[in-house]
Order: structure tokens, then sequence, then C-alpha cells
């Protein structure tokens, strides 16, 4: 794995062969960047990210990397909670690493621009994750949600209301890019 832009670009920090999560491949995230920067975000404009489910902490570490001002990294893995602080480590770079459940740490409402959503595909937390996204309102207004899953995983259609939806295929996974409407 690598950073794929910013100023860490090309850096890599590789993932112990025990590993048993699934990491997005370079493909995947490169692409879904470049839909982020093109269309949604300017890292720049001092952006605070959620990495749920962080795993290795990829995503957070790429928008940190690109210029977002903080990133939190949740997961209930000692293994990916230490994956990830090397990673950091290696990238010479700060972020808020956190030990627990999704849905608890989502239940605090912290407000975020951005949250990238990667739960285990053949769980229930796909939909837990998105209500509790909703119902604690954790995202500004405009705020993204980034979420991968199987091609045939679907948004529960209460959801859709007051998000926008766009969905990208790359290979066997979907990434579906919710954007909060902005109150008026």
């Amino acid at each position: 794995m690598r950073v794929i832009s910013g100023i860490y670009k090309r850096r890599r920090f590789d993932v112990p062969h025990t590993f048993k999560a699934r990491p997005t491949t370079d493909f995947a995230k490169e692409n879904l960047f470049n839909v982020l920067c093109n269309n949604y975000i300017d890292f720049e404009e001092n952006i605070t990210a959620l990495d749920l489910f962080a795993g290795t902490g990829q995503m957070g570490i790429e928008a940190l990397s690109r210029g977002a001002r903080e990133c939190v990294f949740v997961d209930s893995s000692r293994q990916s909670l230490n994956i990830v602080k090397e990673n950091l480590k290696l990238c010479s770079l700060q972020g808020t690493v956190i030990s627990g459940d999704a849905v608890s740490y989502l239940s605090r409402g912290e407000k975020f621009d951005l949250v990238f959503m990667d739960p285990p595909y053949d769980s229930d937390l796909y939909e837990k994750c998105l209500e509790a996204l909703h119902q604690f309102d954790i995202l500004s207004d405009g705020g993204i949600i980034i979420c991968e899953s199987r091609q045939d995983r679907t948004i529960p259609g209460t959801f859709l209301n007051d998000y926008s939806m766009k969905q990208y295929r790359y290979g066997k996974i979907k990434i579906t890019v919710l954007r909060k409407q902005e109150q008026e």
C-alpha cells in the first residue's frame, strides 16, 4: 500500500501477512480520491475526517496527506489499531486512534466533514452505522460519507431523503458517496 498524493505521496507502508482485514486497493483508493477532489472536497479547507473500521488507516492517512486538519481512526481490533499507529508514525502524521465499537463511537455526536466507512462485508454494521451517522447527525452541512461494500449492498431508502448519492464500481467493490444536503 502507498499514499497516493499529498505531502507524503508515494510513502509506502506494509500490511502484515497475518492481517485479516481487506484493505481498499490502491486502484480504488486513487480513483475515489480523484472523484472526491474533483467534485466534493478541497482538502486545504481545514476539513476533519473519520476513518471508521480503520483497518490499516490508509483512507484517513490519505486524507491527512492531502491536507485534512484532523482524522480520527476507530477500530475494535487491537491489531488494526497497532497497524494504524505504526502507519501514522511511518508517515510522520498525527491522528487520534480510538479503540472501540463504531456505532458507540458515532453516538458521541462529534461533527466531521468526511467519513470513511468500510465495515466487514458480511455483517449488519453497514446499515447500523448509516443509521447512527444519520441519527446522531455527525456530518457538517455538505459533509461526505464514503461507504465501501459489495456490489449488491443497497443504501436504506429512508436514509436517502437528506443525502445526494453517487455510486462507483471498482472490480468487486462498490463505493457509495453520500453528501449531506446543506441546510438553508
